[in-house]
């Protein structure tokens, strides 16, 4: 996008009343946000409430179908997916990042020529040029490139082809480049996807120094906490608009559960009043039927008087009824984690010296029963990705066994979305998963299986095709099935990618308190806080180094 304004207060996105919908349903409704240079906006909400569609909308990449955007300035967009197109190399994404710059110092270089020749014009062509290039500071864009290709662990090779690095490897190196381009304004979405402690920590102090423009998505409460001051809250509200807040995370937090508290005494009132409506009629409807008949000797004109009134009672009370307003929507569900039923300290899994050549330095020895916690932690590289799948069963270890309880509900969520039949609805897919339990043996019926999609999917988004679910409702779509199977054994990898940071609260107290074995492998700093008591296995990324060693786990 060319270079309209600096990063000096006036570089800015204003979208006025964005909406957007998807076949029947509407994503975003009557959107509206500033984004000016020297603010950073978080852009918050459950999954699927349309924060990417938003940054889209902000980056020009999807135009809405009412309202406006006004762009002013150079905008750089990192999304949460990076395809890796034939021929494209390293080298393809550091050349696009560093186009800006070169163009401007090949300009400057041809305006000093311009001016030494004599020209008329080339003393403001070169000014205009000097300008540019200062602003993007072009000398130095190669340099910021290589320190943060360096800095996030992305690979330097430039000849090295995109399709022979993992999904974790090309973003770092997009990510890499986008920081080291100087945007005015930036748009990043799920920006602390697949970096470690050291990419996490650069990439928070390049945010915070950012004198443009900036709007991010994120689940990382530790970002959002270190980098936010201001949240446009896109979450279920009890009259549907967004939500705008003012100050950092704890301010955004303490606001938004007043608000939450508020909706649910306001909805619990309205259905308890409607339930005392309701009873009112049906007695008043028993006493029309039964109640209102008089005692044995009672004369016929005693009995005529008293059925008039009785009637008149039910028809004010149907009329209260009729008249009562339930305007106040239910709040969403919060994440029910069923019962596993697994007896604290019931064998669920043994390892023993594994080891998988260039992917996990070993032995590693591990015991695992009903209730016991493992945090697996380390560089990126290191192999925790690689462990969580030979304990899973899905990679084989070149040293070493894993042995499983007879009987044992082992479950893996990886990193990414799993891939699931693009054309089904999240309903069906969780039907036919619930079937493939009972044909396996895992659960005796479906009745037995958690009901719904465990608070995760609304039935908006359990009657949607998975191929247009968000990533993050995808995410929930495979934690819905992880847990259809009441699993004794979870292993995390990566557990809040793509969620938004009210399921992640709901998704740690669960793992706490579940008495299923739980293995999380994460990078996320909040996470990793929060979890600080459990027993660690930090796995060193050097095959030189000692092998990791953990205590037995215990909950």
């Amino acid at each position: 996008m060319p270079l309209s304004a600096a990063a000096d207060g006036r570089a800015h996105l204003r979208a006025d009343g964005i909406t957007v919908t998807r076949g029947s349903r509407r994503v975003l409704d009557e959107v509206s946000v500033t984004v000016a240079a020297g603010t950073r906006t978080a852009v918050v909400g459950e999954n699927g409430r349309g924060k990417t569609t938003l940054l889209h909308v902000l980056a020009g990449l999807i135009t809405p179908d009412t309202g406006t955007v006004h762009r002013a300035g150079t905008v750089g967009l990192a999304r949460q997916e990076l395809s890796a197109r034939d021929g494209e190399t390293v080298g393809t994404l550091t050349a696009e990042a560093l186009a800006a710059s070169l163009a401007a110092l090949t300009a400057l270089d041809a305006a000093a020529r311009a001016m030494a020749a004599g020209e008329p014009t080339a003393g403001e062509r070169y000014a205009a040029a000097l300008d540019t290039a200062t602003r993007l500071d072009a000398w130095d864009a190669e340099r910021r490139i290589d320190v943060a290709l360096e800095a996030l662990g992305a690979c330097t090779d430039r000849g090295r082809p995109l399709s022979t690095l993992s999904v974790g490897q090309r973003y770092r190196i997009r990510l890499a480049c986008l920081l080291g381009a100087r945007h005015d304004i930036l748009l990043l979405d799920e920006p602390t996807n697949h970096l470690d402690a050291a990419g996490l920590d650069f990439l928070t102090r390049r945010l915070r120094a950012h004198d443009g423009a900036l709007a991010l998505v994120s689940h990382d409460r530790t970002l959002l906490r270190d980098v936010a001051d201001r949240f446009l809250d896109l979450d279920p509200s009890r009259d549907g608009r967004p939500r705008r807040y003012a100050g950092g995370y704890d301010a955004w937090q303490e606001a938004r559960r007043r608000d939450r508290d508020r909706w649910e005494q306001d909805h619990e009132e309205q259905q308890a009043e409607h339930r005392r409506l309701q009873g009112e009629v049906a007695r008043a409807r028993d006493r029309l039927s039964t109640g209102w008949r008089p005692p044995k000797g009672t004369g016929k004109h005693q009995r005529q008087s008293r059925a008039p009134g009785t009637v008149q009672a039910l028809h004010r009370q149907q009329q209260a009824l009729a008249a009562h307003r339930v305007d106040v929507p239910e709040p969403p569900p919060a994440l029910h984690w069923p019962d596993p039923g697994i007896r604290p300290g019931a064998p669920q899994l043994r390892a023993h010296g594994l080891s998988v050549v260039g992917r996990l330095t070993g032995p590693v020895d591990l015991t695992l029963d009903g209730g016991d916690r493992l945090l697996v932690t380390g560089p990126n590289g290191a192999g925790k990705s690689t462990l969580l799948a030979v304990l899973a069963g899905a990679v084989d270890p070149a040293g070493g066994s894993v042995r499983t309880a007879e009987g044992a509900r082992i479950v893996h969520v990886t990193q990414e979305t799993a891939d699931h039949d693009p054309a089904r609805t999240a309903r069906e897919t969780l039907e036919r998963h619930a079937a493939r339990l009972v044909a396996a043996g895992t659960s005796r019926t479906v009745e037995e299986l958690p009901a719904g999609a465990c608070g995760l999917l609304d039935a908006d988004a359990l009657g949607t095709p998975v191929g247009r679910l968000s990533q993050g409702q995808r995410r929930r779509l495979d934690l819905a099935l992880a847990l259809a199977a009441r699993p004794g054994l979870i292993l995390f990898d990566e557990p809040t990618n793509h969620l938004s940071a009210a399921l992640v609260d709901e998704l740690t107290a669960a793992i706490r308190t579940t008495t299923a074995a739980v293995v999380v492998a994460t990078h996320d700093r909040r996470l990793l806080h929060d979890l600080a008591d459990w027993p660690r296995l930090a796995i060193d990324a050097h095959p030189a180094a000692p092998h990791p060693t953990a205590p037995r786990s215990a909950a």
